[in-house]
């Protein structure tokens, strides 16, 4: 046999950048959209008068102000920001330059001005926090499932399992679990939350010295403050008692710097501080109080431990996973419900939540009408309180039984995978859409950036349905023409 010889491949065509003229490039705006494009597909998804009643509640009845911006553009920003994983400015100019996404927040024609400044994101959040968006989120929710049934007929929505008067449907499977929302903060340590202190106690003294009746600076020892915190943390290995020794130099230097401050303030007329310095302040205190209780008990843990003086709400969530033992950041429960994500509870401090079953169930049934039939849970929802809660409405729990299994009750044992899906909803936020490190700074605006990403999963799902059943729609037709092509011949 001849082996036959490869061809060379051509030279790919190489045009100078002198040669293109803004004049002569093609563009497809004289076309249509593509009606099969997820932001068009996700804006009929959408019911955005809805929406615009839930976010116009926020504002006050008279206003005398500048208008404010539409509650489509506002909400679509907030949309397109989560499902690309943006930051703030990118969203911006994402949008100044994409005909899809302004034709999803409303635009009637293509425009090269910028929305509105990236900052008025903060804002939006302020104004959509967790309980706004919620609602949203199961609004979306109800209504396109509502058109669904209307599609698709119901095969039994429930079946009477209580002999009480008006006894609750029942219909559908939750599953429920709960994850932590990671915050964009420094792993916190002893040293390193007393050396922010330090320094941010430090800014204050100079600011209290400026506003006071003092001539004289009182004498600090900043530098040297700084020396002895650089000579412990850049060992790579430390002995217990180097770290100890280092934490008492710099509480013993906070000290100092507390005096010093109140000497301070009690020289001038007022408090120097504008809000957001005061609140550093109290933090501080606050902070070296608790760090200062546990180098004196010789204990590394402390009710409410602040982790950070610039978010001291994040609290420290034991989660016990071989990637990260304990995360910083905000706790949420999920319940899942036909492919539908809902937080149920979002707490800063770690909780239980195994007691929050019987209140996902509940929500449940708000949002449906009927308690779901079956709930499958983890091992730490199972105890006997929510079993009796369970059995008490007719809800069938899959989970594994207490004692020993008998032969009736491995029917209702929750087989591999059947919990997946949640756990592949928690890994899509996480790996996809920024839930692993949420980056807003604020208490009120991490909850509404949580929400959020919840929000834009929900939606995500919407859209692969509609495109499904696009294709569902366009292979019928195909199918139906090809009968009557054979037909007419």
């Amino acid at each position: 046999m001849i082996p036959t010889r490869k061809k060379r491949a051509s030279a790919p065509e190489y045009r100078s950048p002198d040669q293109l003229v803004l004049p002569g490039f093609e563009s497809p705006f004289s076309c249509n959209l593509a009606p099969c494009n997820r932001w068009v597909v996700l804006a009929g998804k959408i019911p955005w008068d809805a929406l615009s009643n839930i976010y116009l509640k926020s504002f006050p009845q008279k206003s005398t102000g500048r208008p404010a911006l539409s509650p489509r553009v506002v909400i679509g920003s907030i949309i397109i920001k989560h499902i690309c994983n943006l930051d703030d400015r990118e969203t911006v100019a994402q949008i100044s330059e994409n005909m899809y996404m302004q034709y999803f927040l409303g635009y009637s024609s293509f425009s090269n001005e910028v929305p509105f400044d990236a900052s008025l994101f903060v804002e939006f959040r302020k104004r959509l926090g967790k309980d706004e968006l919620g609602r949203i989120n199961e609004l979306i929710v109800r209504l396109n499932t509502e058109k669904l049934q209307q599609d698709v007929p119901d095969k039994g929505s429930g079946t009477d399992n209580d002999n009480r008067e008006g006894p609750p449907t029942h219909g559908g499977s939750m599953i429920v679990d709960a994850t932590a929302c990671p915050q964009d903060i420094t792993y916190p340590t002893d040293l390193g939350i007393l050396n922010d202190c330090r320094e941010k106690s430090e800014e204050l003294m100079d600011i209290a010295f400026a506003h006071s009746t003092i001539t004289g600076k009182p004498r600090n020892y900043r530098q040297r403050a700084r020396r002895d915190y650089l000579v412990t943390a850049q060992k790579k290995n430390k002995s217990r008692k180097e770290i100890r020794k280092a934490l008492g130099k710099q509480l013993r230097y906070i000290k100092r710097n507390l005096i010093t401050i109140g000497y301070l303030l009690d020289h001038c007329e007022g408090i120097p501080f504008d809000r957001y310095q005061y609140r550093y302040w109290l933090v501080i205190q606050h902070a070296y109080a608790q760090q200062l209780q546990m180098y004196e008990a010789g204990v590394h843990s402390i009710d409410d431990r602040i982790v950070s003086i610039h978010q001291p709400h994040v609290r420290p969530i034991v989660r016990g996973k071989s990637t990260a033992k304990v995360e910083f950041g905000a706790k949420i429960n999920v319940s899942l419900a036909s492919g539908f994500a809902f937080i149920d509870d979002l707490e800063w401090n770690a909780y239980n939540e195994g007691t929050r079953l019987p209140s996902s169930v509940e929500r449940y049934r708000e949002r449906f009408g009927y308690y779901p039939e079956k709930v499958l849970a983890d091992k730490i929802y199972c105890n006997r309180e929510n079993r009796r809660y369970l059995k008490e409405r007719g809800i069938t729990l899959v989970a594994k039984p207490l004692g020993r299994p008998s032969a009736q009750a491995s029917q209702n044992r929750v087989s591999p995978g059947e919990r997946n899906p949640i756990e592949g909803k928690f890994g899509q936020g996480k790996t996809g859409y920024g839930l692993n490190r949420i980056m807003a700074r604020l208490s009120a605006t991490s909850e509404s950036w949580i929400a959020s990403i919840i929000l834009v999963l929900n939606l995500v799902k919407l859209t692969e349905i509609a495109r499904l059943w696009m294709q569902l729609i366009l292979i019928w037709l195909i199918n139906n023409q090809k009968n009557k092509d054979c037909l007419t011949f």
